[in-house]
């Protein structure tokens, strides 16, 4: 007589607290990678980019710089939640982030991270420095091209006659 074998599937029950962050979360994704955001975000760097140096000290012109920046994309992102959640609350938002942190996909969590964190933030600017500049990771000298199938055409054949 064969046994059966019995499975046990867990079922996962989030709470409405949990699916709302979930919802939050989902928001900003879109709010972030939408062209709109992508302008403002690129406008500033854009304009302040210049003033950050990668040297130990902080210039003191870093901090209205940072503020200006907590405000104008704090904003847009809480206006833009606003508008899909009514009765969001950015401050109780902020403090489930701090629960939910290994949830978030990095992308999403290191962008929240400069509103808070003075030294993501510079180096956020730092990054886009060096791309500006040309000095970013340059990573084409570790590419081969090989073909997938030999060519019928022989090098001699190949070559230009004048």
């Amino acid at each position: 007589m064969e046994t059966l074998e019995e499975e046990n599937f867990g079922v996962s029950i989030s709470s409405p607290s949990d699916a709302e962050f979930d919802a939050v979360v989902g928001y900003l994704e879109d709010i972030i990678m939408d062209q709109d955001f992508q302008l403002i975000q690129r406008n500033f760097m854009d304009k302040y980019y210049q003033e950050f140096d990668d040297t130990e000290e902080n210039k003191l012109i870093y901090t209205p710089i940072f503020n200006e920046y907590i405000c104008l994309v704090e904003k847009y992102i809480e206006e833009k939640l606003l508008d899909r959640i009514p009765g969001f609350d950015m401050s109780a938002f902020t403090l489930s982030l701090q629960q939910h942190k290994d949830e978030i996909a990095g992308d999403i969590f290191d962008m929240l991270l400069t509103f808070t964190d003075f030294l993501a933030f510079k180096e956020m600017f730092l990054d886009y420095r060096a791309e500006k500049e040309g000095r970013g990771l340059d990573l084409s000298g570790g590419f081969v091209v090989t073909p997938l199938s030999k060519s019928s055409v022989s090098p001699s054949q190949n070559s230009l006659r004048h």
